[in-house]
C-alpha cells in the first residue's frame, strides 16, 4: 500500500464545525426548558447572542428541526416545538419496537465493559437518589442508561434510529419527571433488574422488563 493511499485512508477526522457547536449548545438549552415551548428563534438575535454569524443558526435550526424539538414554518419563523399527545404515542411505540430489538442484540452482543458502564449509570442514579435528584438530571442519566444499552446492542443502523428520537424522549422524560415525582421511587431499581438480565443473556425477561 502506498504512502500516499495510507495517508488518505487515515486523514485527521473531521473536526466539529461551528453549527455543530451551535447545535449542541441550543439542544442543551431546549432540552433544560430554558426555551420555553412555541417561542420563537429569531436567526438575528440568535447569532448575536452566540456570537456567530447567520449560517451556522440557521443549519443548526434545520437540524434541531429533523430532531423534531423545532418547527421551520413556511414563512421563514422557527420556533420550540410544543410536543402534542400524538406525537408523544408515536415516538413510543416507535421507540418500543426498536428497544425490543436493542436489549434482544445487547443480550447477544454485550461485553462485561458495557454492563460496567451501564451499571455505573446507575450507580450515579442511586447515589443522586439519596442526595435530591432534580428532575432534569433523572432524564439526563435515564437517557445515558439507553445510550448505552444501543450501543451494547452493536447495531449501527438501530443506535442512528435512537439518536434520532434521542431528543424527544428526552423531553418526554423530563416532562414525566416533573409531572410525577414518583419516578424517584423506581428510576434506579427499574433499570437495574433490565441490566440484570441482560448481564444474564436472558432475551425474553430483558424484553417483558424493558
Amino acid at each position: 500500500m502506498s504512502a500516499d493511499h495510507l495517508a488518505q485512508i487515515l486523514s485527521p477526522p473531521v473536526k466539529r464545525t461551528l453549527a455543530d457547536e451551535v447545535v449542541e449548545r441550543l439542544r442543551k438549552a431546549l432540552l433544560s426548558g430554558q426555551l420555553a415551548p412555541d417561542e420563537q428563534l429569531r436567526e438575528s438575535q440568535l447569532a448575536e447572542f452566540m456570537g456567530v454569524s447567520r449560517g451556522p443558526i440557521r443549519e443548526a435550526l434545520n437540524r434541531l428541526e429533523r430532531e423534531g424539538l423545532v418547527i421551520n414554518r413556511s414563512n421563514g419563523r422557527s420556533y420550540v416545538a410544543r410536543l402534542s399527545r400524538q406525537d408523544v404515542e408515536e415516538v413510543y411505540s416507535l421507540r418500543r419496537v426498536l428497544e425490543l430489538l436493542a436489549v434482544k442484540c445487547a443480550c447477544q452482543k454485550g461485553t462485561p465493559a458495557d454492563w460496567a458502564a451501564m451499571q455505573g449509570v446507575i450507580d450515579d442514579m442511586t447515589t443522586r437518589l439519596q442526595g435530591g435528584i432534580t428532575e432534569q438530571e433523572a432524564a439526563e442519566l435515564d437517557v445515558r442508561f439507553h445510550d448505552l444499552l444501543y450501543r451494547a446492542a452493536n447495531h449501527q443502523r438501530l443506535l442512528s434510529y435512537w439518536t434520532t428520537l434521542r431528543p424527544q424522549i428526552h423531553v418526554f422524560l423530563l416532562s414525566r419527571n416533573v409531572a410525577s415525582p414518583d419516578f424517584r421511587e423506581s428510576a434506579a431499581r427499574g433499570h437495574q433488574i433490565i441490566l440484570d438480565a441482560i448481564k444474564d443473556r436472558n432475551e425474553a425477561r430483558a424484553q417483558a422488563l424493558i
